[in-house]
């Protein structure tokens, strides 16, 4: 191999080695502004796009230990996304990109938590609500039992003693 490919195929080992998760996406047909798009989604989300030779990422899928799925998904186009973070967030801008390249992008799958997932995994992924949005909720959740009954006692105590405290009688002098 010419030490330009090794060089490539370096640089693709690390980032997929060093990200959190990896999308495999087939991009046959995608114009560069959609591609341009996506990128800057994936710039705000701590994420990178990069096209890849199929024999590149099937020497990537042999030092990861990927399983042999993964072979079947090295066909046509093929990009990888990766990077760090959220990657529900992430799923949601390849999905959008695919909607949006009208049915020329496709999403081969991933490898999401160590494990190798399928196209309808990554599209589940996508709808799930992020990290963010679930602590949300479930603050929500914990904090509404407390607000209930502290109403629930502040209008007991309405009923007993009235808004008002009685005034204090002054001696007669």
């Amino acid at each position: 191999m010419r030490i330009e490919k090794i060089a490539i195929l370096d640089e693709v080992v690390a980032r997929v080695k060093d990200s959190d998760y990896c999308f495999i996406v087939n991009h046959g047909g995608v114009t560069v502004a959609q591609f341009a798009k996506l990128r800057k989604a994936l710039k705000a989300l701590d994420s990178r796009l990069l096209v890849v030779k199929n024999s590149f990422l099937g020497k990537v899928a042999k030092e990861k230990g990927w399983s042999d799925e993964v072979n079947a998904m090295l066909q046509g186009n093929t990009a990888i996304v990766t990077g760090h973070g959220e990657p529900t967030a992430v799923a949601k801008a390849i999905m959008e990109f695919v909607k949006d390249s009208g049915g020329k992008a496709s999403v081969k799958g991933a490898d999401y938590d160590n494990k190798i997932v399928d196209a309808a995994m990554v599209e589940a992924l996508s709808k799930v609500p992020g990290k963010d949005q679930l602590r949300a909720t479930l603050l929500m959740l914990l904090k509404e039992p407390a607000t209930r009954l502290a109403r629930v006692l502040s209008e007991k105590a309405k009923k007993e003693g009235g808004d008002a405290a009685p005034a204090p009688e002054t001696p007669a002098a």
